[in-house]
């Protein structure tokens, strides 16, 4: 086999929980403000809104917090629940998911983060997703360049 497709064959193996980074989250109440603060601060272009149990409840990019803040509302006071995208329009993967599949997902809609997610069952009896990760386009161009080193 050529080096060229050991990588592709790589690529398309490895699984989304071996590359994905720390998510950035924020709660629902959180305010606009402390948001635009808190994704300067971490460094990213998408938060994760979740419970406060850790279930994903939303994500907010960079530009809808930069459209709000032109928007003319009062930012400290208006919370990210407001204007976060809510289920079922958030795109997200899990840890299995092969990093192929969920970098389809990231151009595909057009998106620069993907909430990585599991499925739990609550003391209620209820389902709900677990934010326990984030992939970014960052972290697939890093895996596509160390594939590229290491042939």
């Amino acid at each position: 086999r050529s080096p060229n497709r050991l990588v592709v064959e790589k690529l398309m193996s490895v699984k989304v929980g071996s590359i994905s980074s720390v998510p950035a989250v924020v709660t629902e109440d959180c305010s606009v403000y402390d948001a635009v603060v808190s994704l300067f601060i971490k460094d990213v272009g998408t938060l994760i809104v979740v419970k406060e149990v850790g279930l994903l409840e939303g994500v907010i990019s960079r530009k809808d917090l930069l459209k709000t803040t032109l928007g003319g509302q009062d930012i400290h006071k208006l919370p990210v629940g407001v204007i976060m995208t809510r289920m079922p329009n958030i795109v997200y993967t899990t840890s299995e998911e092969t990093v192929w599949a969920a970098a389809k997902k990231l151009i595909m809609h057009e998106v620069d983060a993907l909430p990585v997610v599991r499925n739990i069952t609550l003391a209620d009896g209820s389902e709900g997703l677990e934010v326990i990760g984030r992939l970014s386009k960052s972290n697939v161009t890093r895996l596509f360049v160390e594939l590229g080193e290491s042939h």
